[in-house]
């Protein structure tokens, strides 16, 4: 539904219009009295009554709030201009909130794109901005926010990975969190736009590996990480050795065969490479024994 401006008039006006009509109303029953006229009197009730009739038409309105008028069943308009206001007290009026909300979802176990079970749960921050559409086009705004989250959250969930190496480019729910938010707060934003709301932030709070499968997990990345470091002290191992015979090679301190050669090579790779510290072993000899 299309949001339309509602018609309201000022309140402190139809205040001093509700008092004339009652003070008129008394001064004409006074004077139907005075006079014994039954038209004073009748006059007197009918001004009376529209006097009883008026005061249901006053409604305040506070910054960031709206007013939906409804006249027998008909959308009549919304009402945001903040302050007092009188409407036809025939309208049905509906007050909504317009401002920002914030949804702290409760953890979820959801399968990654891996099959991997996960648990996850998101902060989302959002407002209605169409009135009509947030009363008209479903049952009940609240309760479709709070369920087509935890939809679009476990949608999401499993169009990403939990975790991705580090030679990897893929995004993954771990290592991609600026993207995964945006990812959701566009889904969020289609399913929710039909009940005229818009999400302003969505934010994954809580991401972790299922406990049955947590330990595991953690044995993997342990593993991934030792690898990738032995990856580096290899490749800074080799640099080194060959800077190494480069240099003695160049400044002819030595030389070598390509026996000595490897066997330097060797040495230097086991002293570079290895966990615990070397113990040396001096040569009171020559080079060849």
């Amino acid at each position: 539904m299309k949001e339309i401006s509602g018609r309201a008039k000022s309140g402190g006006l139809m205040l001093i219009l509700s008092f004339l009509v009652l003070i008129l109303s008394i001064a004409l029953f006074v004077k139907s009295i005075a006079d014994g006229t039954g038209v004073f009197i009748i006059l007197s009730i009918l001004l009376f009554t529209v006097y009883i009739f008026m005061l249901p038409g006053f409604f305040t309105m506070q910054p960031n709030q709206a007013m939906v008028l409804v006249l027998f069943g008909k959308y009549s308009g919304t009402v945001k201009k903040e302050g007092w206001h009188w409407a036809n007290p025939f309208y049905t009026k509906k007050k909504i909130s317009l401002r920002s909300r914030n949804i702290n979802g409760e953890k979820i176990k959801v399968n990654d794109e891996m099959g991997n079970p996960i648990e996850i749960a998101a902060v989302i921050v959002w407002k209605v901005e169409n009135t009509a559409e947030a009363f008209f086009d479903v049952d009940n705004y609240i309760d479709y926010v709070n369920v087509q989250s935890e939809s679009a959250l476990r949608h999401l969930a499993g169009m990403y990975p939990y975790d991705v190496s580090e030679d990897s480019d893929a995004l993954s729910l771990r290592g991609s969190s600026d993207e995964v938010s945006e990812a959701l707060k566009n889904e969020l934003q289609q399913r929710l736009g039909k009940a005229g709301v818009i999400v302003e932030e969505a934010r994954i709070s809580h991401l972790a590996y299922a406990p049955e499968i947590a330990a595991a997990m953690l044995q993997r990345q342990q593993a991934s990480a030792i690898i990738a470091a032995r990856q580096k002290i290899v490749e800074g191992a080799v640099g080194m050795v060959q800077m190494a015979l480069k240099m003695l090679s160049e400044n002819k301190i030595v030389e070598l065969d390509e026996e000595r050669k490897a066997a330097m090579v060797s040495n230097l790779l086991v002293v570079l490479c290895g966990e615990r510290s070397t113990q040396p072993i001096i040569n009171t000899g020559t080079l060849h024994n």
